[in-house]
């Protein structure tokens, strides 16, 4: 949210300055006598121009630069709802698909929940890691379909093939906000237990799956499987940095 806000900002600062250079030269034009208008030169008019242009250019290439960075840098991401319990929910199933997707689908065995979109061209990027992950058994994936129209949803998974065991068609995105989720691709690993373990704001990469996500689901098979015949209680916290 907080890159949104500053590619607004420059954004913002471009018109300003767009419109300052507009107003500018629209005022010197009308203050001035028809008879004391100057004949048109090259030189004196291409310079002012080229230097109220060039910060304009400046703010919106930032802008552009900014918003490109954001959305191809992968990344982990703070959340007051890690090791928590996932928030209650029950969601239909993307169209053409017959499981949804609630809350107690989310329990009993480690999984992971990937928020996508037809419209989300970084979405098409991890596409290929998740079928793969569902073709060899890996690990369960979950789909959270993001604010997404129900036919563009069921083409873009039958076009491109469903690596989701279960998806969820969370049409008007009040699902992925009790997530804390506010932009796509984001993937988050979900415990045993039902409580969300880490979360992955950006496209899942190869590197990413294995530096990031596989480490994480291999700490809590071993925490899972060392819990086995323990009395009482649930499964220590895992040291998420530590697992990586």
């Amino acid at each position: 949210m907080a890159g949104l806000f500053v590619i607004a900002v420059l954004l913002l600062t471009g018109a300003a300055l767009m419109k300052f250079m507009f107003l500018e030269d629209r005022g010197t034009w009308r203050t001035a006598a028809p008879s004391a208008i100057p004949a048109p030169s090259t030189r004196s008019t291409v310079l002012p121009r080229a230097a109220f242009l060039a910060p304009v250019v400046l703010v919106l290439g930032l802008a552009i630069a900014l918003g490109w960075w954001l959305t191809r840098n992968s990344r982990g991401i703070p959340s007051a709802l890690i090791d928590k319990t996932i928030p209650t929910f029950s969601l239909p199933p993307v169209q053409g698909r017959t499981l949804g997707l609630s809350t107690t689908d989310l329990r009993g065995e480690i999984s992971l929940v990937n928020v996508f979109a037809s419209w989300c061209a970084t979405c098409r990027e991890e596409h290929p890691i998740f079928l793969r992950l569902k073709n060899e058994a890996v690990v369960p994936v979950h789909g959270l379909n993001y604010k997404d129209r129900p036919a563009d949803a069921a083409r873009w998974l039958d076009t491109l093939g469903d690596p989701y065991t279960r998806t969820g068609a969370d049409i008007n995105g009040h699902v992925a906000i009790d997530w804390e989720v506010d932009g796509v691709p984001a993937t988050l690993v979900i415990s045993k237990n039902g409580r969300i373990v880490y979360k992955h704001a950006g496209a899942v990469t190869p590197e990413v799956w294995q530096t990031k996500l596989r480490p994480i689901i291999e700490s809590l098979r071993r925490r899972d499987s060392n819990h086995v015949g323990s009395t009482g209680g649930e499964p220590a916290t895992v040291d998420v940095e530590n697992a990586r």
